[in-house]
């Protein structure tokens, strides 16, 4: 049985500026947002052997009772923020960032108070490299003071269940997470597999930082994962958030949901 769940906190539409202003398909009409990309956002929740895991944080927008919407999220499905004991970061734009810590009331928590935060060295390196408005480095600042920030290099695992590789691609410093939990492998591509439709197309993408790589990366985790049956989780998906290969009759294969 699939133990993983979105954490929707989202649509919304993105310029120049990197603003991200909601949008609501059934009622916004996308010719007012000229110059402008559309993008869902899906943190994620995985329930593993060894505790929870949270996948990226989102933006770190709020409910309308003043607590985080991804904190809500978590709720909802059955669970408290204080049993997360893994946040794994794909990289640390602000759209993926955002929900790493909690600011309210004029104070700065961080949102997962018993998780390690998984973050590679490079990339927060570069966060802090030079001004960049992907970057929110109060966030940063507050996660490093926090003792719960575990810095990754390269390859490696965190345990027997969650692996990470360095990919970089989207950002020079991006690293993808497989967990292995419950019977079931799960892949986190972060933006380098950020939708299901991208699998289908081949072109480059402007706003990655190597979208040659990016693009051969999707292809390579498509053919090895439809053939090790892996559950994909697509970030900024508009469609399947949770998915994984089915095989057509005739030969060909398609992504499937297989969200609960």
């Amino acid at each position: 049985m699939v133990q993983a769940f979105s954490l929707y906190e989202g649509s919304f539409s993105v310029d120049a500026s990197k603003a991200f202003v909601p949008f609501d398909p059934k009622k916004d009409d996308p010719l007012t947002r000229k110059g402008s990309i559309f993008v869902h956002v899906h943190p994620f929740l995985v329930v593993a052997d060894d505790g929870l895991i949270v996948c990226d944080t989102g933006l770190g927008f709020r409910e309308a009772n003043g607590e985080l919407l991804i904190h809500e999220n978590i709720r909802r499905k059955g669970y408290e923020p204080e049993d997360v004991k893994y946040v794994l970061m794909s990289h640390l734009h602000k759209d993926h960032a955002g929900g790493m810590v909690d600011f309210k009331d004029g104070v700065a928590r961080i949102a997962f108070p018993n998780a390690e935060y998984v973050v590679q060295r490079g990339e927060w390196e570069y966060a802090f490299s030079g001004e960049n408005s992907s970057y929110k480095t109060e966030i940063f600042d507050v996660i490093q003071r926090s003792g719960n920030l575990l810095l990754v290099d390269g390859d490696g695992a965190v345990n027997e269940q969650i692996s990470y590789v360095l990919n970089g691609a989207h950002t020079p410093f991006h690293q993808a997470f497989h967990i292995r939990t419950g019977g079931a492998h799960y892949f986190f591509g972060g933006d380098v597999l950020p939708e299901p439709e991208e699998i289908f197309k081949n072109f480059i993408a402007k706003y990655d930082y190597d979208g040659r790589l990016a693009r051969d990366l999707r292809q390579a985790y498509w053919l090895e994962g439809r053939a090790d049956d892996w559950i994909y989780l697509f970030y900024h998906s508009k469609s399947i958030a949770i998915g994984k290969a089915e095989q057509r009759e005739d030969g060909s294969f398609k992504i499937i949901d297989v969200s609960i």
